[in-house]
């Protein structure tokens, strides 16, 4: 399914970006799947079923409210600290082969080549991140800041604006100057706290109607056209 709402809402006017902050899970690197298979394994250990009706909550969330949610849920005879060590393994395994998601490699290394700052915004620990990124050093390199989770200078997770302000301050480019590319719904809700504009990616099989306080939506990031915002077209 691809969204195309590519001009910003009420003016249509084009507004004067000057950076472009990226959310990585789902967004730049294809982990969402990873997610889903460690929590499948984990539930199936209970006798639990781990579905899309469950998934759909959780896409953008911080750790420990992801934890939260799925123990409540599927009523996991477990704490939420032990899901966490539970599924550590079983993505520390699995993360290094994670993919770049279509059309990500070459939107970061164009803006990159054209002066635009680029960053990533990430519910992910630095940690993971690592992992994550490990077979994608070459263009995850290009960022001119990376903004995880766990980083000392953000006190809140998704959906509040902390990643994404700080990621903005460490650009040195305000706010409103700022494009943010997000999977989630509470990814598109922080960056909106954060008074950023923000185009969402979202997986096909989400409701729409969860993104309508985004400035748009994509079939994926191929579908992004750069002039549409203020920015260096494509060749």
């Amino acid at each position: 399914m691809a969204f195309l709402s590519l001009e910003p809402p009420v003016t249509h006017s084009i507004p004067a970006i000057k950076a472009v902050i990226f959310d990585m899970d789902g967004l730049l690197l294809d982990t969402e799947g990873i997610y889903t298979e460690v929590t499948q394994i984990i539930a199936g250990r209970y006798g639990k079923t781990f579905g899309w009706e469950h998934k759909q909550h959780i896409i953008g969330r911080g750790a420990r409210d992801l934890a939260t949610y799925v123990v409540e849920a599927l009523g996991l005879p477990i704490s939420v600290d032990e899901f966490l060590e539970v599924r550590k393994p079983l993505m520390v395994e699995r993360f290094p082969a994670a993919m770049a998601m279509a059309g990500a490699e070459a939107l970061v290394r164009h803006l990159k080549a054209h002066g635009v700052p680029v960053a990533v915004g990430t519910s992910s620990s630095s940690a993971y991140f690592a992992l994550k990124t490990q077979g994608h050093q070459g263009w995850f390199s290009l960022f001119d800041t990376i903004v995880t989770a766990d980083d000392p200078e953000v006190t809140a997770a998704k959906p509040a604006p902390d990643i994404f302000l700080t990621a903005a301050r460490r650009l040195g480019v305000p706010p409103a100057a700022c494009l943010v590319f997000e999977d989630s719904p509470f990814g598109v809700t922080a960056a909106k706290a954060a008074g950023m504009y923000a185009l969402a990616v979202p997986d096909s099989a989400m409701d729409p109607e969860k993104y309508t306080h985004a400035d748009g939506r994509l079939g994926s990031l191929l579908a992004f056209e750069p002039q549409a915002w203020g920015l260096p077209p494509f060749p």
